[in-house]
């Protein structure tokens, strides 16, 4: 199960050049380097819709895909470690938080974590950042080639054990891998689900 024709429709370093249709908005967003990419092609059955590259940072306006011509993917810059200047490095930071404050149709927020390594307090910040201003989000761990054995399993226990104690809850949570192609299908039931109870 895939999303299906998809269109690239452009690159934007601001909110206000971006499209105004209307159509629903789900955002993809991550510390560079947690995979969003590779998901992201996986996830469309396009091999190079979103640019891979084994240099983090490289995803550096926000990227717009239209799927079956009803609502948009949407690519965001990566956060965190990126080896690109600190101002650059400020300027995605804003263009995010501008992004996801501003957008008038954005139905949910798909925040990547990567299950190889141990809560990051990016990660973290970030969580209560879309929970203060009131952003819907679900987690994605990405990854988890080993889970349910292994490291994977133990960094997943561990973020959510951390998340609990600044949340009464948890969000939605979605496990995905590349090597063996799991989680994709639940989220494209997932993003489905939302767009039916909101017909456009």
């Amino acid at each position: 199960m895939f999303f299906k024709s998809p269109q690239f429709i452009g690159s934007y370093p601001t909110v206000t050049m971006q499209p105004k249709t209307g159509l629903p908005e789900f955002a993809f967003v991550g510390r560079s380097n947690v995979g969003k990419s590779s998901l992201l092609n996986y996830l469309v059955n396009v091999k190079n819709l979103a640019r891979v590259s084994q240099t983090p940072g490289k995803t550096q306006l926000i990227n717009y895909f239209l799927i079956e011509e009803k609502w948009y993917l949407v690519d965001l810059p990566g956060f965190g470690y990126a080896k690109v200047p600190k101002t650059i490095r400020f300027t995605f930071q804003k263009m995010i938080a501008d992004y996801l404050t501003k957008s008038e149709t954005l139905q949910c927020v798909f925040l990547l974590i990567d299950s190889r390594i141990p809560p990051q307090k990016n990660d973290l910040e970030f969580t209560n950042w879309l929970g203060e201003n009131e952003i819907p989000f679900v987690l994605v761990f990405t990854k988890a080639d080993n889970y349910p054995s292994g490291r994977s399993k133990l960094n997943m226990e561990a973020f959510k054990t951390e998340m609990l104690k600044t949340w009464e809850e948890l969000p939605q949570i979605f496990i995905t891998s590349m090597k063996s192609k799991r989680g994709s299908k639940e989220i494209v039931q997932y993003v489905n689900a939302l767009n039916a109870q909101n017909p456009q």
